[in-house]
């Protein structure tokens, strides 16, 4: 049924597009003696101009720049444009190449003053000319360039100070986790707090990033970890603009762990055994008829990851997008489908499908409205529905059973059981006593049902007949989402199979399919704002203002309700075009804190001053610089962290303490953990100073940013607890946090020829921090305190190699509770007491500051163009351990790996393995750098490259552009340590290679 939906869908998409084609075809031939020039308008900041008004000098052709600074108007070769805003006419530019395909406009020549509202978060304007705060954008040509779900993902390597880690390729769930400055970023889709990171890429008109206590401060209680605001595109004054996407991603696993064939594994069983003084389990036959493969049914030797995974899978996207308006109302709207596979295989037998895939349709309606020369309006609309599925093995909320079957993979050796015995039955064994094929498509299935609306409605009116620039703004916005788990699974037998007495043993039963549905999460949300607002010019003066009164309520599940309530404003001059002082504040809070579930306020105030110094007199008239600013901020944020009530003493019912003489029948209370009445903010006092230039008729830009922000006042249990009083203690607000760094951004960018144009941008960011006050417990040595280390810093054992023989162990510490043997990990003794415990652990792994970076280059040839991004990290390591790094675990009827035959012997003492052992060897898997690795890598996350049809063959058809285009993601990865993926390892779902096709027309 869904297989029909998604044709039905296409082919409306195909009928809609040919009749739109028919009646474009018709307003082409009206047309056809005009020549349409178009270009995209940049400042010499690189920053897209939005909003402009183009006309050309003599005639009535107008036209208005999209938010990517694109236009199209009729014209000619010498005809002359006129470039307006807000009707003041600030540019005249003479078309010298009707080819040309980029204006950028000189900011020393002209003062840009944009309509605020449109580059406003919270009074905090994003674009970086005259303003100190710390920004960086992206736009719709870079963020829709990877085929992937997830906005966090698509934005890997394209900010500076944003690092980006994927660790799951699992559809539906493969998002990066995103970490700015250290701190995890809110989430903000035009101008509302939001936790929608799944959304359709095409309707993204920017991503910008707020990264100091100036851009943040009015966002109070939610800006201790910086945002990410997400634009969504609009429509705008111009005919009707149609944009078709269709594109096919085929996708591969990366590296995954590599399991021992049957006779390797058989083989390095009988030495474990043999090492831990137990009798080896497998005799010369038996590898015999594991080497020869004589036996399938006795002796197996079953590639478990072939059985029941596909080696290539697709992602399948389509998009809609429409634009258009006039005078009086523009409108954009967007459709999406996407349908990503997952890699299990499936059956012919199965009526429903069992494999892991991922479905989502997301429309978004966003509509503005000029009413009257004074009264504008919008509405933004969008719903979705996202639909996850997997194989039925679980019972517990949707996403277990996938990774529950990888966990098999990792814990069921190649010659556990056959996957078939002779009779057709499933095979398995005493020790299983399951199967996993049989899991993948024979355990019914688990579905997933998430749906999402969301309403903005806004209204604003300019109020310059009380004073010129005064304007005022409401806005409500409504959202409810629900997610609901469909559970059909059933049970299956498998069977024993003893080839010598013929006998079957069954395990399970071939049981009816059990139905059950619960609600995993739900939530709805209402936001209402108002703002009140004064931008005005006069001489050399620009004067800006903004105060907001806003309230945000939340409800999860059955939760009371969480609000943050208050008032924010902003205030920024400009002397000259060369001087600015910000200042903005934010007074809010919520209403989770004592007395009774009553509002705790906070003050967060932010400061920024920035000096333009190319429009200084001594420095105007260098013709090859472009553009300086220095510039500098310091405020306090805030992070409402209370907890549900936690200063309420909550009571559970459970086998604790009891009220009566004895247990019997009495009620059974306990209480945990203690309420905390003192409970508080947390707060940060952020410094950021920096330095942005153009020179070379822009062709170069560079900007570097220093960072240090001190968080105080973090919630969390004290170190120095005791267990004698026998209850969990609450979170306080006693830690103390520093993160401190560096930011760049290099971009040069050229076109040579009319004909040829390149550029390449890139970025840099290095990350250090510290713990500054936990309230640890008192250590006895130096190397074993946590304060002043890095944040999340691991703590552990040195590894200095493996014992060579019986002497070296006798002169040599000893770990307390353990007998060692030559090819176990040894030690190092920080203490020198002889004795390798707790007093020996120290900080492991890395310690210096982590650098992340992303490469973006390209260029485009006539109607070809190409684009490659880069990405990686350094100073970063991994741990491995577990099921899939330690041989024979799951009480040692786990699997064994390729890298574990590198182990040590009396006859390979350069192993990189400790001699194996059957399950946990409690010396040699402690929490050790012997099982960390480098983690630094160099991978080429995308490359793309297009072409685009001529406009005199399409235009034939009535289309205004084709584009085909080819794009590789995941491609190459260069890593220090290459055995393991440096994102993906430890047995979770692997990153995905994926080969892209797909097709753009416009209409």
């Amino acid at each position: 049924m869904k297989e029909i939906l998604r044709k039905v869908f296409a082919q409306c998409c195909l009928v809609f597009l040919l009749t739109i084609s028919v009646s474009a075809k018709k307003v082409n031939q009206v047309q056809q003696d005009s020549t349409n020039f178009s270009a995209t308008l940049f400042d010499d900041n690189q920053v897209p101009l939005n909003g402009i008004e183009i006309k050309v000098e003599k005639t009535s052709s107008v036209a208005f720049s999209s938010k990517d600074g694109i236009f199209s108007i009729p014209a000619k070769l010498n005809d002359v444009l006129l470039l307006s805003l807000n009707g003041h006419l600030f540019y005249r530019y003479k078309i010298d190449d009707i080819k040309k395909n980029t204006i950028i406009i000189n900011s020393k020549n002209v003062v840009l003053k944009q309509e605020r509202d449109t580059r406003l978060l919270f009074g905090v304007v994003t674009n970086p000319i005259n303003t100190a705060t710390s920004s960086d954008a992206v736009y719709t040509s870079d963020v829709t360039k990877l085929p992937v779900t997830s906005l966090n993902s698509a934005l890997t390597g394209r900010l500076s100070g944003l690092y980006a880690l994927q660790s799951s390729g699992q559809p539906g769930s493969d998002g990066s986790s995103l970490s700015l400055r250290g701190r995890n970023p809110l989430l903000i889709i035009d101008g509302i707090p939001r936790g929608l990171s799944i959304i359709n890429l095409e309707e993204i008109e920017s991503v910008t990033v707020l990264k100091d206590a100036l851009s943040t401060a009015m966002l109070g209680v939610k800006g201790f970890n910086g945002a990410l605001l997400i634009t969504t595109k609009r429509g705008s004054k111009a005919k009707q603009m149609i944009s078709f996407t269709a594109q096919t991603a085929f996708q591969s696993s990366l590296k995954q762990p590599m399991a021992l064939n049957s006779y390797n594994y058989a083989m390095l069983y009988n030495e474990a055994a043999k090492n831990d003084g137990l009798i080896q389990p497998y005799t010369q036959a038996d590898l015999t008829a594991y080497a020869t493969g004589s036996d399938p049914i006795g002796h197996p030797d079953v590639d478990w990851r072939n059985q029941i995974l596909k080696k290539n899978t697709r992602l399948d996207q389509y998009s809609l997008d429409i634009s258009g308006g006039n005078d009086w109302g523009r409108y954009f709207v967007a459709l999406e489908h996407i349908n990503q596979s997952g890699f299990f295989k499936t059956s012919a037998d199965n009526t429903y499908d069992t494999n892991n895939k991922f479905l989502s349709y997301v429309i978004r309606s966003n509509i503005d409205l000029q009413i009257n020369s004074k009264l504008s309006a919008g509405v933004n609309l969008l719903g979705r529905i996202l639909n996850g599925n997997g194989p039925g093995i679980t019972l517990t909320n949707f996403g277990s059973s996938t990774q529950a079957i990888l966990n098999s993979l990792l814990i069921t050796p190649n010659n556990a059981y056959p996957v078939f015995n002779p009779n057709g039955s499933y095979g398995t064994s005493a020790n299983f006593q399951t199967n996993i094929y049989g899991q993948v498509v024979n355990s019914g299935y688990t579905a997933n049902y998430k749906r999402d609306v969301l309403a903005d409605f806004f209204i604003k009116r300019t109020l310059n007949e009380i004073t010129e620039g005064l304007w005022t703004r409401a806005a409500v916005s409504l959202y409810s989402t629900l997610s609901e788990d469909i559970v059909r699974s059933k049970t299956f037998a498998a069977f024993a199979f003893n080839p010598t007495t013929n006998i079957y043993t069954q395990y399970g039963n071939n049981g009816t399919q059990a139905n059950g549905n619960q609600i995993s999460s739900q939530a709805r949300s209402n936001y209402m704002e108002y703002k009140i607002g004064y931008d005005h010019q006069f001489g050399e003066n620009d004067v800006s203002a903004v105060v907001i009164a806003n309230r945000d309520n939340l409800v999860t599940g059955s939760n009371l309700p969480y609000t943050i309530k208050g008032i924010s404003g902003r205030a920024a001059y400009t002397y000259n075009n060369r001087y600015t002082f910000e200042t903005a504040f934010a007074y809010n809070g919520s209403n989770y804190y004592p007395p009774e579930g009553d509002f705790k306020f906070g003050f967060f105030p932010a400061v920024g001053v920035s000096w333009n110094v190319a429009k200084e007199n001594f420095l105007i008239n260098q013709k090859w610089l472009n553009g300086l600013k220095l510039y500098a901020s310091y405020g306090r944020n805030g992070n409402d962290n209370p907890g549900y009530f936690s200063y309420i003493q909550q009571y559970f019912d459970g086998a604790a303490a009891y009220f009566g003489s004895s247990p019997g029948s009495q009620t059974s209370i306990f209480e945990q953990p203690l309420a905390n009445p003192n409970i508080s903010f947390e707060t940060a006092k952020k410094l950021n100073l920096g330095i942005q230039g153009s020179f070379f008729n822009s062709s170069l830009g560079i900007k570097a940013e220093y960072y240090n922000n001190k968080y105080a006042d973090l919630l969390m249990q004290r170190g120095k607890n005791s267990a004698i009083l026998g209850q969990t203690f609450p979170n306080e607000n006693i830690g103390k946090y520093e993160y401190n760094g560096w930011d760049f951004n290099v971009n040069w960018q050229q076109q040579p020829s009319k004909d040829l144009g390149y550029f390449i941008a890139g970025n840099f960011s290095i990350q250090d921090s510290e713990v500054i006050a936990i309230d640890e417990v008192d250590q006895p040595f130096p190397w074993m305190r946590r304060t002043g280390s890095q944040v999340g810093q691991s703590f552990g054992y040195i590894a200095d190699g493996l014992f060579q023989s019986q002497s070296e162990i006798l002169e040599s510490p000893k770990l307390e509770g353990y007998v060692a043997q030559p090819g176990d990990v040894r030690y190092k003794d920080l203490n020198g007491d002889g004795l390798i415990n707790q007093f020996d652990q120290t900080a492991i792994g890395q310690t210096k500051p982590l650098l992340f970076f992303g490469l973006n280059l390209g260029f485009q040839y006539k109607s070809f163009d190409f684009s490659t991004l880069i990405q990686g990290a350094a100073n970063r390591v991994v741990y491995l351990s577990g099921n899939s790094e330690w041989a024979f675990q799951n009480n040692g009827l786990g699997q064994a790996w390729e890298h574990n035959l590198d182990r040590w012997t009396p006859t390979n003492l350069t192993g990189t393995y400790p001699r194996v052992n059957v399950g946990t060897n409690i010396n040699n898997y402690a929490f050790s750098t012997f099982w960390m690795h480098s983690g630094n890598y160099l991978r080429i996350k995308n490359i793309e490259l297009g072409y685009t049809l001529p406009p005199v063959l399409v235009k034939r058809v009535g289309l205004q552009s084709t584009r085909i285009f080819f794009s590789g993601t995941n491609l190459l990865t260069l890593a220090s340590f290459d055995r393991v993926d440096p994102e993906v390892y430890n047995g979770a779902y692997p990153i995905q290679r994926l080969l892209n096709f797909g097709i753009n027309i416009k209409l």
